[in-house]
C-alpha cells in the first residue's frame, strides 16, 4: 500500500515542478522568511540546555553504531541502483558541472576572523562541483530541487585532519539553510526509507514524523533555473580557529537568466548544465562567502542541523569572494575529473575541524562511500594541483 501512495505523491511533486517557476518568486518574497521564522521559533522552544560552551561538542554513545548502519544502507542502495563501473555518489549524485574558480580572502578582516584559510588578501585556486541532492541521477526537472555546491581549495597550508590529501580544503554546501535530517539518529531513518525507494515516508511516518522538516525543505527547494544564481549554506558548523564555531554560506552576486526552457512542458534533461554553460560562455560569475560565529550555545546548537542560526544573534560577515571563471566545462574530461575527486568536510586544516554529530557522520560516510564508488569503478583518487587546470 505504501508504494502506490508514495508514487502518487512523487508524481504530484513532479507535476508541481512544471508550474513552480510561475508562482514561486512571489510566494518566496512574501511567505518564505515568515514561515521559516515561525517554524524555527517552534523548534527553538524544544531545545534542551545541554550545558555545553561555545564550540564545545557532545557525543552520544550510540552514534558510532548509527553511522555504521547508514554506511551499510547507502552501500546497499548503490549496489541496487548502479552496476560496477558506473557507480555514482550516494548523495549529491548527478554532476551538473566541474568548474574552475578562485577564492580571494578579504583584506579587511577583523583579527578574530584571521584563522585557518582566512589570510587577508590570500587567493586560492579551486574547483567547484555543482550537483543535485541524489540519490538518483535524474533529469533535472524530476529532481526535487535540492542543489549542492562543493568547493575544493588548493595550495592550502597547515596541520591537517586527514592524510588523504596534502594541500586542499573542502567546503560543502546546499541550497537550504537547514539540513534534511536534524541529527544522526534521524539520518538512519532517512536511509532506511530511501533504500526502500520510499524516501517521503521519512517525513510522513506517523511513528516518527518530520513534517516540520519537510516544510522547511519545501520552502527552500524549488524548480531551480541556474545553480550559479542561488545561495548555498553549510547547514552544519565547523571551527573558526580554537574556541570559535562558525557556519558559512555562499551568496550569488552575478545576475543570471531565470527562464527554464519549454515549461510547463518538459525541459531538456540537463537544462541546469546548459544554463551554467551559457552563463560562463563569455563572462565569469561571482559569489560572496560569509560566515556566522556561534554566539549562543543553546540557541545556535552544534548538533541540530534543523536549527537555522539566527542572523540577529550573529549577523553574517563577508570574508571572501569566489570567482567562477568564464570557461567551457561541458566536456568528457571534466566529468572524468569529477569521478576522480573526493569531497569530504574533514579534508582540510585543523582550524576548520567539522563540529557535531552530523559532521562526524559525514566524515566517515563520505570517505567510505568514495572508496566504495571508486573501487567499483576502477577509478583512482586524485588530489588536484593548481597547475592541472584544464
Amino acid at each position: 500500500m505504501l508504494t502506490p501512495l508514495h508514487r502518487a505523491l512523487e508524481a504530484s511533486l513532479r507535476a508541481e515542478r512544471r508550474v513552480d517557476p510561475f508562482f514561486r518568486p512571489l510566494f518566496d518574497a512574501v511567505f518564505r522568511e515568515p514561515l521559516t521564522a515561525a517554524i524555527q521559533w517552534w523548534k527553538q522552544q524544544g531545545l534542551p540546555d545541554t550545558g555545553l560552551a561555545i564550540a564545545q561538542e557532545g557525543q552520544p554513545p550510540e552514534e558510532a553504531g548509527q553511522i555504521d548502519a547508514i554506511i551499510a544502507q547507502m552501500q546497499a542502495h548503490l549496489a541496487k541502483d548502479f552496476p560496477p563501473g558506473r557507480v555514482e555518489r550516494a548523495g549529491q549524485t548527478k554532476t551538473h558541472g566541474m568548474l574552475q574558480a578562485s577564492l580571494t580572502v578579504r583584506e579587511d578582516l577583523s583579527e578574530h576572523l584571521c584563522r585557518g584559510i582566512f589570510i587577508p588578501g590570500r587567493v586560492y585556486p579551486c574547483w567547484l562541483r555543482f550537483s543535485n541532492g541524489g540519490p538518483h541521477d535524474t533529469p533535472d526537472i524530476d529532481d526535487p530541487g535540492f542543489t549542492s555546491m562543493a568547493v575544493k581549495l588548493m595550495e592550502v597550508e597547515g596541520p591537517r585532519l586527514m592524510a588523504d590529501e596534502a594541500q586542499t580544503q573542502d567546503f560543502t554546501a546546499v541550497c537550504t539553510p537547514t539540513f534534511t535530517t536534524p541529527d544522526v539518529r534521524s539520518n538512519v531513518r532517512l536511509q532506511h526509507w530511501s533504500t526502500q525507494e520510499l524516501g517521503l515516508w521519512y517525513f510522513l511516518d506517523p511513528r516518527d514524523s518530520h513534517v516540520l522538516d519537510a516544510i522547511l525543505q519545501a520552502l527552500w527547494t524549488r524548480t531551480q533555473a541556474n545553480p550559479l544564481g542561488i545561495p548555498y549554506f553549510s547547514t552544519v558548523p565547523c571551527l573558526m580557529g580554537a574556541g570559535q564555531a562558525m557556519q558559512f554560506r555562499f551568496r550569488p552576486l552575478t545576475p543570471v537568466p531565470g527562464r527554464i526552457p519549454r515549461l510547463p512542458l518538459r525541459p531538456p534533461d540537463n537544462y541546469l548544465r546548459d544554463a551554467m554553460q551559457a552563463t560562463l560562455a563569455t563572462a565569469p560569475a561571482h559569489f560572496e562567502m560569509s560566515l556566522q560565529l556561534q554566539t549562543d550555545a543553546k540557541r545556535m546548537p552544534l548538533d541540530r542541523a534543523d536549527i537555522r542560526w539566527s542572523e540577529r544573534l550573529s549577523p553574517p560577515v563577508p570574508v571572501a569572494r569566489l570567482e567562477v571563471a568564464a570557461q567551457h566545462f561541458d566536456t568528457p574530461g571534466r566529468f572524468a575529473l569529477a569521478r576522480s575527486f573526493r569531497f569530504n568536510p574533514w579534508n582540510g586544516v585543523v582550524d576548520h575541524r567539522p563540529l557535531g554529530g552530523q559532521n562526524r557522520a559525514r566524515g566517515r560516510i563520505y570517505r567510505a562511500m568514495a572508496e566504495y564508488r571508486q573501487a567499483m569503478n576502477g577509478v583512482a583518487h586524485v588530489e588536484p594541483r593548481a597547475g592541472d587546470f584544464a
